[in-house]
């Protein structure tokens, strides 16, 4: 498949799925000739050999008809034709099965390697293919060599085949004519079957010789160079300079929306430093707080400016806020699990919010907040 883009890299990277589905639509898959031609040749040998008796029987019928004569056609030299006509629709009707297994054969022949297609680009009438240049280029060119050895040497090996298993047997062919016709056609019958084995036993050396020698060349006609393949992933997949782009935009809004819900925060649960998680407790619309907001290092701490800025309380508890960021996400309820140990920091906000508006004495700030085992991810013997 040729490639308009290529930049005389080296092809030496093996063909892509989609590179192979291409050069499938643009009918371009493996094929081999000398498993067709053995597929064809091995179904009339096996029927041949497997309605031996019956055309026996057709043609000693044949034979007995086409020697008998009677007065009439002897007197009438125009109906030779017509008896002509007859023998021949009765050879052609007794070796019919035969012809039309070997036709289903070769149409069946190519699901064998590359399986069926059907590409009307290929039936086009494309005026290029008249280039004298360009089909001398075709005929001159390495492949077309390579084939022309093959069908060379595979058409010099049948012959030799075929005149060496004739020499051999020539006393048994001279000897047909000193037989009775039913012995005759019956050891004509089995020298054809051993010479049509010997056929297609040599077709089927060639074939398993084709057959990978095919797959081969077809992988590496489909080779592609670095070029040709980054360029497909950006086909395929996209541009990862602009899926990166476009992956950080959608982190900067998520962020933006995140950190414009941390004013609305009951309190913010800090490490102190490197985590910070806000929290929100809407009664009767949650059944338990959820978390709106939640960051490490540089967004931990844009997380805690607004908080201040805002008054929204924070809290030191290193384990909650470790745990709470590990095992929820944004806009998630929090585990049961961590029931507990939230509740503790409501009772302290709730109890900070009464005494600021002097209906309490100042609570004290918890700092024993503790989480069940293996939700902290820093404590040793965390999950990971």
């Amino acid at each position: 498949m040729a490639d308009s883009h290529d930049t005389g890299q080296e092809r030496n990277l093996p063909p892509t799925a989609k590179r192979l589905a291409d050069a499938r639509k643009e009918g371009q898959v493996a094929r081999s000739r000398d498993l067709a031609h053995l597929l064809v040749l091995g179904v009339g040998a096996a029927l041949l050999i497997g309605m031996a008796s019956p055309l026996a029987g057709a043609g000693m019928r044949l034979v007995a008809h086409g020697l008998t004569f009677d007065a009439r056609t002897v007197a009438e030299p125009s109906l030779m034709m017509a008896r002509l006509s007859d023998l021949a629709a009765g050879g052609l009707l007794a070796v019919a099965p035969v012809f039309l297994a070997m036709a289903v054969a070769a149409v069946a022949a190519p699901l064998a390697l590359g399986g069926w297609m059907f590409v009307p680009s290929q039936v086009e009438p494309k005026f290029d293919r008249l280039d004298p240049l360009a089909g001398v280029k075709r005929m001159l060119s390495l492949r077309a060599l390579v084939e022309l050895v093959k069908v060379m040497l595979l058409a010099g090996l049948l012959g030799a085949v075929g005149f060496a298993y004739i020499v051999h047997e020539l006393d048994a062919l001279a000897g047909l004519a000193h037989e009775s016709l039913p012995v005759s056609l019956g050891h004509f019958g089995a020298l054809l079957a051993v010479a049509l084995g010997l056929l297609v036993a040599v077709l089927a050396v060639s074939a398993l010789i084709d057959v990978p020698y095919q797959l081969f060349e077809h992988h590496k006609r489909l080779k592609m160079t670095l070029e040709e393949v980054k360029r497909e992933a950006k086909e395929t997949e996209g541009d990862p300079h602009l899926k990166a782009r476009i992956r950080r935009m959608q982190l900067e809004v998520a962020r933006k929306r995140m950190m414009a819900a941390v004013p609305t925060a009951d309190v913010v649960v800090t490490n102190p430093t490197h985590y910070a998680v806000a929290l929100q407790y809407a009664d009767g619309r949650s059944r338990a707080p959820v978390v709106v907001a939640k960051g490490t290092d540089e967004v931990a701490e844009r997380i805690r400016e607004l908080a201040r800025s805002h008054g929204v309380p924070r809290l030191e508890a290193p384990p909650l806020a470790r745990a709470l960021h590990r095992h929820v996400e944004i806009g998630e309820e929090i585990p049961a699990a961590l029931y507990t140990a939230v509740a503790q920091v409501l009772a302290y906000v709730f109890q900070l919010k009464a005494f600021a508006a002097g209906r309490a004495a100042r609570p004290v700030e918890p700092t024993a907040i503790e989480v069940p085992e293996g939700m902290d991810p820093g404590a040793a013997g965390a999950a990971p």
